[in-house]
């Protein structure tokens, strides 16, 4: 098993109503942090990172999962539109929790299906 988990969670404004949303990955042994968004790559969404339908914010989460997860801008790349609508867009719209290992497995099954099998 790998020590990275991945957690999601929208802010609360004052007022109760939603705000921002958060994305921390949690590793063992070091402190967690925020996932960075790798906007140097694509920069689907002005507002940030989001999930729970398909569209620029999620598809920007997906890309930042993929990203962290494999350590390869090019896969990522390669996969993540796919991730979006297989995890991201199904995630649920209060708050998440994914472990390394499977967005791993779903990133694998993609690759397969594109005939890439690494």
């Amino acid at each position: 098993m790998s020590g990275k988990t991945y957690t999601g969670y929208r802010l609360h404004t004052a007022t109760g109503g939603e705000g921002d949303t958060q994305v921390m990955v949690h590793e063992e042994g070091h402190e967690p942090r925020p996932i960075d968004p790798r906007l140097d790559l694509r920069n689907h969404s002005p507002t940030g990172l989001e999930w729970s339908y398909v569209g620029s914010g999620p598809a920007q989460l997906a890309l930042a999962l993929a990203a962290d997860v494999l350590g390869d801008d090019d896969r990522a790349q390669d996969v993540y539109q796919r991730l979006k609508f297989k995890v991201v867009g199904r995630l649920p719209k209060d708050g998440w929790s994914l472990t390394e290992d499977q967005l791993r497995q779903v990133i694998a099954d993609i690759e397969q299906e594109r005939g890439h099998d690494r």
